[in-house]
Parts: structure tokens; sequence; C-alpha cells
């Protein structure tokens, strides 16, 4: 008979996966493909009496081929030279969380910001739904905690598992991307500064402060332990079960209800994280100067493993004069309020922190959603995160046998030195923000007719191809005429891989709108005309996803010239290279999935 031992060594070690580098594309291939991309501009251009189509192409062919054989050849070069350079990817390592992102002054909410809504529990009692409640502590209900204590659970129980291995291993690609994504959503924070602004670093893994949960209500600010304190800096940190976090979060509405009675106010420092990049940087200054307290509580604040902010209100709209089939016989005005509620409205804006990667939102309802600064990673990862939060829905059990109410300890208020220039400005970042808000909207049509499987297997179409197509001919029909347009592409399959942009605005994708509106048209030429679009849009979907896209690459080589030293190009300065990278109608999506009501991504510049 053979020992284990034995077995054992003849069974030969998983090999771990490696992802491939990202590669830097051919020049050629690129400047054709760009030229391309640009017919149906130019074509519009022509329809319109601007320009004739052969003149302005003849224009840009010869930009391009002068390009490729003078400054574009020494570009590309430096750009081979910082590839062999850079340990990771070209592009994420040198520019891309500056130049998507942290350059970027506007303000977060809604321009940048990523949000998702989730679907109400079922699990929930329907009592507890209305949000009015005999058990409601300075507005926040007791089924709120339970959600908001059940998801955060989940999703720290998501992240350990993952970095554990037990979820998603690192002997798959997938399992290499998703650890690695994941790890930049949890314990940093965004840092505005002039210019541009900085992720800061992760806190080292037995700080106090990485173990502690950032809790905002009624705009103020609390750090609550959910992780129990382990007897030595090597222990491995235990997560608090739901009940645990449930009562740290009880405490803190006491505390809350308490400073309330008394008269006190919050000062909403929050509103400052959702003003423009700069007046937050200058303020943020400011605001550290006048205290070492207030140091203090930012770098707990950034240091804090994920944010949840608890609202007091419950968001309602008046009808909406729209009307849909919504889901489960909620209303329209139920449904946009709620996206209202995690998107940000007049009554909530404050009580956040927009510089966090990631913030679960539950209001008295427990409607619950959440948002997060985009820069650390796409948006893709924290609604992977969150769904895995919702899967399973609150299990009352869990909290059975509550702890008496007795003050459990470890939490503490983050609160603020400020003086009257502090309070002018908080005043002076909530006018502002409302105004982005109430220049935005966002809503979700609960469209029955037919879906995915309708698309995948009787049209024989890819779902994503024909939706963007729709979206092509709606924008045509609404506004008279075409647009660039930007969809994501993930590029996951590469080593720090970011996303790519397919230019969903194609001579096919054209020809096809124009042939629906063409009331000449028969239905076997439009189907045909479909049909090509949707091969085309497939066809640059496989060249962004596996490296071959145009725009980072031109991006590159942009960034490569050298304009302290004379360099310049007429490529880079023409009227349509901008015009071909204004994005009037952005397409990027997130995960529909069966378990989110709505999402929301950034506005592009």
């Amino acid at each position: 008979m053979r020992s284990v031992s034995t077995i054992s060594s003849n069974v030969a070690p998983r090999v771990r996966p490696t992802l491939p580098r990202l590669p830097v594309p051919e020049l050629r291939q690129t400047l054709e493909r760009y030229l391309a991309s640009l017919e149906p501009l130019m074509r519009e251009d022509e329809r319109l009496g601007k320009a004739s189509y052969e003149a302005s192409y003849a224009i840009r062919s010869k930009r391009a081929h002068e390009f490729e054989y003078t400054i574009g050849k020494v570009l590309q070069d430096r750009l081979y030279a910082l590839d062999r350079a850079s340990p990771n990817n070209w592009l994420d390592d040198n520019f891309w969380i500056n130049k998507a992102y942290l350059e970027w002054r506007a303000p977060l909410l809604v321009n940048s910001n990523w949000w998702l809504a989730f679907h109400d529990d079922e699990l929930v009692p329907p009592s507890a739904l209305t949000g009015e409640s005999s058990d409601s502590r300075a507005g926040i209900t007791l089924w709120q905690i339970r959600r908001a204590a059940w998801i955060v659970h989940r999703v720290l129980d998501f992240k350990e598992q993952l970095h554990s291995g037990e979820l998603h291993p690192e002997t798959t690609r997938t399992g290499i991307w998703l650890r690695q994504s994941t790890s930049k959503m949890f314990n940093i924070g965004r840092l505005p500064a002039p210019l541009c602004d900085i992720v800061c670093s992760p806190p080292p893994a037995d700080s106090p402060d990485a173990r502690k949960l950032l809790l905002t209500i009624h705009n103020w600010f609390y750090a609550i332990p959910v992780y129990h304190q382990t007897n030595s800096p090597t222990d491995v940190p235990q997560l608090m079960s739901p009940k645990e976090i449930a009562a740290q979060i009880s405490a803190v509405v006491l505390d809350v209800e308490q400073r309330l009675t008394s008269g006190e106010s919050a000062v909403p420092i929050g509103i400052l994280t959702a003003d423009h990049r700069d007046h937050w940087a200058a303020n943020q200054k400011h605001l550290l100067s006048l205290d070492p307290k207030n140091r203090k509580s930012y770098q707990t604040m950034l240091a804090s493993v994920m944010g949840l902010s608890l609202d007091h209100l419950t968001h309602t709209i008046p009808p909406s004069p729209r009307t849909s089939h919504c889901p489960q016989t909620i209303s329209q005005q139920t449904l946009d309020a709620h996206l209202h509620t995690i998107r940000g409205h007049s009554l909530n804006v404050s009580n956040r922190f927009y510089d966090k990667p990631f913030t679960l939102i539950v209001d008295p309802s427990t409607r619950a959603g959440a948002t997060g600064e985009h820069s650390p990673c796409d948006a893709l990862v924290p609604s992977i995160v969150a769904e895995y939060g919702i899967v399973q829905g609150v299990d009352e059990a869990a909290f059975e046998g509550a702890l008496d109410g007795t003050d459990p300890g470890g939490w503490e208020r983050l609160d603020w030195i400020v003086d009257d220039k502090i309070r002018k400005e908080c005043d002076a970042a909530h006018a502002r923000a409302l105004k982005i808000v109430e220049d935005s909207d966002d809503s979700v049509l609960w469209f029955e007719g037919y879906g995915t499987d309708w698309i995948k297997g009787i049209a024989k179409f890819a779902p994503d191809a024909y939706i963007q197509m729709v979206l092509q001919l709606a924008w045509y029909k609404t506004r008279g005429e075409f647009t660039a347009t930007y969809e994501t592409v993930l590029t996951r399959m590469f080593k720090h891989g970011r996303t790519e942009t397919l230019r969903t605005l194609t001579n096919d994708s054209r020809a096809w709108v124009l042939r629906m509106v063409d009331p000449q048209s028969t239905p076997t030429t439009r189907y045909t005309a479909l049909q090509r679009a949707i091969q085309t849009h497939g066809r640059l979907t496989r060249e962004a996803a596996t490296g071959k896209g145009i725009d980072r690459h031109l991006l590159g080589l942009r960034l490569m010239l050298r304009p302290e030293e004379g360099e310049h190009t007429p490529f880079f300065e023409d009227e349509l290279f901008e015009r071909s990278q204004q994005w009037k109608l952005s397409t990027s999506g997130l995960s529909a999935g069966h378990l989110f009501r709505g999402t929301g991504g950034r506005n592009l510049k």
C-alpha cells in the first residue's frame, strides 16, 4: 500500500497562470483604424453641406501618412522604450489613472462616481419597506440597520475569501484579475491636490484604522470596528458577525439621537468632497491646518475599509407623466426616487464621503445601493462585489439574541474643528452640488417586449451590439445627427489591464440608421444593414479587448510628444481629431444582473 506522501509527490503542482502584457499596437494599424473611425463623421459633414467626403478624407489620409513617417515613428519608438521600462503595463503604470481620472477637476458627484441601486430584499418584512417604524431612532430604523450590517458583512466576507483564495483563486486568470482589482477598492481614498489628485496607499495590515468602517449619519462621521481585535500584529483579524456590526451601528445611532436632541447639528464636511477638485484641495489644506484632530479624523476616513451612509429620510418624488411597466408592481416614481437616492439628491447629498472607492447606502425603507470613487478600479469590479453582498437576503436569525442594548464600545466620533471660512465653504459647496443634481437625471425604462433571450435565440445577434445599434438610432431620431460614441471594452486579459474605447459610430452603423429612417427602405434591406453593422461592432469589440484598439494608443503617442522642445504635429491638432473624441453619447455599461434596479457611471470629458 502506497503512503500518502508517495502519492502526493507524484502529483504535479498546478502552475499559476500569468497574464500577458498589454501590447503597444503597430503604428500603421492604428492609423488605418483611426481613419476608418473618422469616415462616418466625414460623411455626415458632407450630408450637412460642410465639406465633401473625398476632400476631407484626402486631408486626413495625408496627415496620417506624414505622421507615420516623421514624428509618429519617433513617438512610437519612445512608447516602445517606455513599455520596456514599465514593470506591468505601459498604459496603467504611467498614464491612465492620472489622465482618465485624477487630473479631471470636475466634481465627483454625477460626473465621475459610479453607482448601483439594489433590488429590495425579499426577506425584509413588508412593513419595514415603508420606512415608517416605531423603533426609529434619529430617523434610522431597525431593519435599515440590519440590512446595512448584513451587506457590510457579506461584502467584507467576499474581500476576505478572495484574499485567502477561497473564492476565485489565483490559479485562474479571472482570479488574478479580480483579486488585483478588488484589492484597490478597500482601505484607500482619493486625496485632492491642485492640478492632479492622488490615491493614497492603504495602511499597514495591523493598523487599527484598517479594521474600521466609515459610518455617516445626519452628516456626522463615525468610525466603527468591523473586525475583532487581535492579540498580536501577526494574527489574522476576524470579521465581526452581522449582529456585532449592527450593535456598533446602533450605538452610533443612539449617539446621533442624543446630539440631535441637544440641538447640535453637524458641519457637513462631506459636501466639500462633492465640490470642484481644486476647491476641495484648497479647503482640505485649510481644514487640516486648523487642528491636529482634523488630520487624525481625515486619516482614519481614508484608511477605513469602506464607507456606509445611513440616510434618515426616504426620498420621494411626485408622479411622473411617463409611465412604464416596472417589475414587482413598483411605481415609476418610486423606482426613480430610489435611483436618485443612490446618485444623490437635495436631502442626502451631504451625507457622503465621495472620495471613498466603495460606500454602501441604505435609507429608512431599506432601499440600498452603493457608490464609489472611480479611479482605483473599473466599475464592473464593485458590481461583482456588490452582487455577492446582496445575493443572499438578510437572515433574521442572524440577529436573534441581539445584544442587550449596552454600548459595545470601540466606535468613535470623527469630528472636525472648523472656522467661519469652512462653514461658508460648506454652504457654497452644497449650493453647487444641488445645481449638479438638478441638472442631471437617472431613470430606468423596463422594456418587456423582448430581451436578451430573444436577441440571442431568435434574432441571432449579440445583445450588446444590438442595443448599441438601438442607441445609435435613438440618438439620430431625437437629435437629427450622428455623434462620436464611447463604449467601454475591458482589457482584463492583460496584466493590470483596464479598458479600451470602442468607437460605436461606424460607417455600417450609420448606414443602418439611415435605412431605418428612410421610408423607401425594405425590411430585407434594413435587416441586411443591421447584420453588417453588428458584425463590424463585434470585430471592433474583439480588437479592443485584445489590445488592438486605437484610443489608448493615440493617447500614449500624444503624451510622448515633447512640446517643451518645440515638438508638435498637425495630426493631433486637427479639429476632427478632437471631435472624434468628444463623446456626447457615452455608453459605458455595468453588470445589469438580476439584483440591480439600475446602474450608472461617469460622464466623459
